[in-house]
């Protein structure tokens, strides 16, 4: 089998060959003798013989990476045959010398004049007696005839000599042969004298000494190196350790050598007719043809690394022939790039040798033939490549995996081998690469296009649509390699717009959605003009958007029609369940949702050149997106009221709303985020030149505000559906009061129910309603319980403790719709109703006292309130001692009193008593001086009250200091009253040195009069028959109300 590959080996280059370009010679058959060898063709033959010869005579220790066993080589080549030359040709060892270092020093200077000689011994069989070491140790003098042996140079006076001195050595047999080389201290005749000018230490005396024992002339041995031929590789660069011949000084340094072996007079035929460079171009052009057809048989790229076998019989042919490492390489170059033009490999493989020859290349190497040899080769990859790119599509499809970097590698390639030095200097006319490539690009791209618009025959509109975008498809996948677009763009440009001069708006519609794809594809072909160099005249497909402006009404329409189809399929389907377990909405919002992508991805998909006339798109696709939102809402309450019309259950049909709600807020949701899915900035900026910045807004955010509006609205509706049907739902006691004409009284025990109520269905609704849809859910039903409660607090009911739980009732109502912040937030629950009522509760619910304290601050506030002194006003000077517990007051004047008499003066006079009464029931009012026919009396009275402080600091406690005009005959008149807060009195927080009556400021209050028709808390006072303290009160603030000057 392994005779067989090899013949198929050489079978495999014969198409590839100069001597048989057709590649027309029959494949020899598996198995043949070697004398049958005969029937190849004669150059095969010839290289066929040389494989087996340089097996045959192969020369040095195996490398590592390569085949060891001959005979597994010739199983690869085939059987040793007669074709084999008889004769062997003569083994060399190719040494180099480098140098040495660490020598000796053997001169009276401490140094030495090193050289070496050195040869090879034929027979170095080693005796098995104890004293072969000897035998080792023996000079090369003694071992090698004199006409064997090589010298090199003498270097003088140094210890790290530099020879670099190469020598032929040949020999017979490997097996038996070794290598000497000694190196000597060269020494000449001095004169004593000499060599005491030389003396530098003790060891210099010490040679001197030596040397006189010594023969004259005579020269020392620096050590020596022995080497068995058969231990070296082919080729061996290595340093060696110097031995002695005595155990006297045995650290001598080392010397640097390089070994190769070769072959010289060669009897194969090719290496007596041909150059060693041509022959081993030869056989590596066949070997590597044959690794390539291996891989591609067993359907693997070849990736330029050759066998074990092959780089054996290479790397051995190359050291036996002595080729340099250049010659290797341009053979490789040739091979490749010869073999590149028929055979499928990555052209990767050659890049090396283009990086090897460029770093090696001096062109007085080679000969002209070869200079010939290798400039023709460039050439010729050059065309082939070059044609290669024109054909690209075919070539690297991109169907096929890894053909992009396939015609990278190659273009790198192509851009490698002309930038070589090489390159430059044999090739006289120096291509322009890039004008090349550009050039096959263009006349391949006007091919192919050309190509492909044959397969477009006549046919109707609606099939040349298609057609066409299937055309441009096949353009834009082909443009988005490296082909520049330019070319196919103008091409693809001239030929659309001819096709589609009979389009106009009586299309139908097939017609139509095959040219809005056939659109699109231009579109995309369009937006590729980013990679183009800069041109002055227009692009051919500068404004191919208007060839389908009579298509664009068809397009809108027919988004329009699949969205709302879709939108009532979607309805008709939705069972109003909640979609999902996490969602509050149903499925029908989901198909709505996907609705309006849809018609957004067509606004994004036609992106209109024109902004006017995109503008009127934009309006057309708003004004369909708000139609189906209305239909939707629509279609959905018909919906729910079908579903529970169809199962009579009101708990279910409130489940239904509560869906419906959520439904038309996520519809809501949608349509608010239209303006920045529609990009609506980026169109008022496109359209600022043309369109007026309010006309926009009067069209296009009027409609959309419009339509939330509604959609706002359609929420309330169903909220109060929905609201109504859980009061129909809800007890009794929170039906309204007029429903029920003989409900009893609300009392705290019906309060239980009612939270339980509010609890339970809240909860059930909190869970089945978006968050803004409950709330206004429970918006409505606060003001209905607060309209049920402001009910219940008007019928007339004298208890006080009445009113209490009805407070109480309403304090709880109001946590339990706050809900600790998940519910309405306290701003939408404190209503005007509702502070209107607690504070009517809260003051309904207080005792008489209370009541009295909260009166009397009332009138406090508004004493403080009171800006004018159209009644006139008092001063006074207030001070109090905490040590005393003792109230000091001083009335100095009153103002501009109003005249009561007839006289037009009054008699006036200033009561003090302290408020309210049973907070000071010890202290006895007190009295000033009347001053007659004055309206500006000074009075410049003090008076003393003994109050504890706390008494000043409840509520309500005041002064009050009632001006009256003084009658003999009948009830003295109102002046007008003045009410002073004790908790604001000087001193009464002051330590008892801030109290100085001298620093206390005087107190201007103006006089105020109650209000005729008296207020709430006099009226609920009033209503208290029982109650003696607040029955007199009532009768006392009457009697001042009648003398009020205040009008309603």
């Amino acid at each position: 089998m392994l005779v067989g590959a090899w013949q198929g080996a050489w079978g495999a280059g014969l198409g590839n060959h100069p001597t048989n370009p057709g590649g027309c010679m029959e494949q020899v058959p598996t198995g043949l003798a070697p004398c049958e060898v005969s029937a190849f063709p004669l150059q095969l033959a010839l290289l066929y013989e040389e494989v087996l010869y340089t097996i045959l005579h192969r020369l040095g220790k195996p490398e590592q990476h390569h085949v060891a066993d001959a005979q597994e080589l010739y199983a690869y080549v085939q059987k040793v045959g007669p074709h084999l030359p008889d004769e062997s040709p003569i083994f060399c060892l190719k040494a180099t010398v480098k140098e040495a270092k660490g020598i000796l020093g053997k001169d009276v200077s401490g140094f030495s004049d090193p050289y070496c000689l050195l040869g090879i011994e034929a027979k170095s069989q080693e005796p098995a007696h104890p004293d072969h070491k000897k035998r080792m140790k023996a000079v090369v003098k003694d071992l090698i005839p004199e006409d064997q042996i090589h010298r090199t140079q003498v270097i003088k006076q140094t210890l790290s000599p530099v020879w670099d001195e190469t020598f032929i050595l040949e020999f017979e047999d490997t097996e038996t042969a070794s290598f000497h080389l000694d190196m000597w201290d060269s020494d000449t005749v001095e004169s004593v004298r000499h060599k005491l000018g030389e003396l530098t230490d003790l060891h210099g005396l010490k040679r001197i000494f030596k040397d006189a024992r010594k023969d004259k002339g005579q020269d020392d041995f620096l050590g020596n190196v022995v080497l068995r031929l058969k231990d070296l590789h082919c080729w061996d660069d290595q340093w060696y350790q110097l031995e002695p011949r005595t155990e006297t000084y045995p650290n001598r340094g080392q010397c640097h050598l390089q070994f190769l072996l070769t072959h010289k007079k060669r009897a194969t035929t090719s290496s007596r007719t041909q150059p060693s460079y041509t022959v081993h171009r030869h056989l590596l052009q066949q070997l590597v043809s044959y690794e390539i057809l291996q891989h591609q048989a067993g359907s693997i790229a070849w990736d330029g690394e050759l066998s074990r076998h092959a780089s054996t019989v290479l790397y051995l042919h190359a050291t036996q022939k002595d080729l340099s490492d250049f010659h290797q390489v341009m053979a490789q170059w040739l091979a490749y790039s010869k073999l590149y033009q028929s055979l499928e490999f990555n052209s990767n493989c050659l890049l090396h040798q283009i990086t090897s020859i460029e770093y090696q290349w001096v062109q007085e190497r080679l000969r002209p033939e070869q200079k010939a040899e290798l400039a023709e080769s460039f050439q010729s990859l050059l065309t082939y490549g070059v044609s290669l790119i024109r054909r690209y599509r075919i070539i690297f499809p991109l169907s096929v995996p890894r053909s992009t970097e396939r015609l990278q590698s190659l273009l790198r390639v192509l851009v490698q081998m002309c930038k070589m030095k090489a390159f430059r200097e044999l090739c006289t006319l120096s291509p322009d690469l890039p004008k090349m490539v550009s050039s096959a690009l263009k006349s391949g791209t006007t091919e192919w296009f050309h190509m492909k618009r044959q397969h477009l025959k006549p046919m109707s509109m609606e099939e040349n649509g298609k057609a066409l975008s299937r055309l441009l498809l096949e353009v834009v996948g082909d443009l988005q390699q490296f082909v520049p677009p330019s070319l196919a763009r103008c091409q693809v440009a001239e030929h659309v717009q001819e096709q589609l001069r009979e389009v106009d708006s009586s299309m139908s519609k097939p017609t139509a959605e095959s040219l809005f794809q056939l659109y699109m594809n231009l579109q995309e072909l369009y937006h590729m003009k980013d990679f183009l160099p800069k041109r002055d005249g227009p692009l051919a497909l500068s404004n191919f958007h208007q060839w389908f402006k009579e298509a664009v009404p068809q397009w809108l329409q027919k988004a329009y029609t699949i969205a709302l189809e879709r939108a009532q399929r979607a309805i008709q389907m939705d069972q109003l369940t909640p979609f999902g377990e996490h969602n509050k909405h149903s499925t029908s919002t989901v198909d709505l949702s996907t609705c309006y992508a849809q018609i957004v991805k067509t606004w994004q998909q036609l992106n209109w050149p024109d902004p006017e006339e995109a503008f009127m798109i934009m309006v057309k696709l708003v004004e369909d997106m708000c139609k189906i939102a209305l239909m939707y809402c629509r279609l959905i309450k018909e919906r729910a009221e079908a579903l529970s019309l169809s199962e009579q259950n009101e708990g279910e049909a409130a489940n239904r709303l509560c869906i419906v709600v959520n439904n038309i807020k996520q519809l809501r949701l949608l349509i608010l985020k239209l303006p920045s899915q529609l990009d609506w900035a980026h169109l008022e900026q496109r359209t600022g030149a043309v369109i007026d910045r309010q006309q926009i807004q009067n069209t296009l955010h009027n409609q959309l505000d419009s339509t939330v509006s509604c959609l706002d609205h359609e929420v309330q509706d169903v909220v109060q559906a929905l609201a109504t049907k859980q009061l129909c739902l809800s007890p009794c006691w929170l039906q309204p009061p007029c429903a029920l004409p003989n409900a009893p009284l609300l009392s705290l025990q019906s309060i239980i129910p009612l939270m339980k109520f509010l609890e339970s269905e809240l909860q059930y609704l909190n869970e089945h309603l978006v968050q803004e849809n409950f709330k206004s859910l429970l918006a409505l039903l606060w003001h209905h319980t607060l309209a049920v409660l402001s009910a219940a607090t008007a019928q007339q009911v004298p208890s006080a403790q009445h009113y209490k739980k009805l407070h109480c009732a309403l304090k709880s109502l109001e946590l339990c719709f706050h809900a600790e912040g998940c519910g309405l937030p306290l701003e939408t629950l404190h209503t005007a109703a509702f502070l209107s009522l607690d504070t009517h509760l809260a003051l309904c619910s207080a005792t008489s006292r209370k009541l009295i304290q909260k009166y009397f601050s009332n009138r406090i506030q508004q004493q403080l309130d009171a800006s004018s002194e159209k009644y006139g006003a008092v001063t006074i000077k207030a001070l109090y001692r905490p040590s005393e517990q003792k109230l000091r007051v001083e009335v100095l004047n009153a103002v501009n009193l109003i005249p009561l008499d007839s006289n037009g003066s009054s008699d006036p006079f200033v009561q003090l008593t302290l408020e309210p009464r049973h907070e000071f029931p010890e202290v006895v009012a007190r009295t000033t001086q009347c001053k007659r026919n004055e309206l500006h009396p000074l009075f410049d009275e003090a008076f003393d009250f003994l109050i504890p402080p706390e008494k000043c600091r409840q509520e309500g406690a005041c002064l009050l200091l009632t001006v009256f005009d003084y009658d003999t005959l009948g009830a003295n008149d109102l002046e007008g009253e003045a009410f002073f807060p004790l908790c604001h009195l000087p001193g009464l927080d002051a330590d008892e040195d801030q109290a100085d009556a001298g620093r206390v400021p005087q107190t201007r209050l103006p006089l105020i009069h109650p209000k005729p028709t008296g207020d709430e808390i006099l009226r609920l006072l009033e209503s208290r028959k029982g109650d003696k303290e607040a029955q007199a009160f009532v009768k006392l603030r009457k009697q001042r109300a009648k003398q009020s000057k205040e009008t309603e």
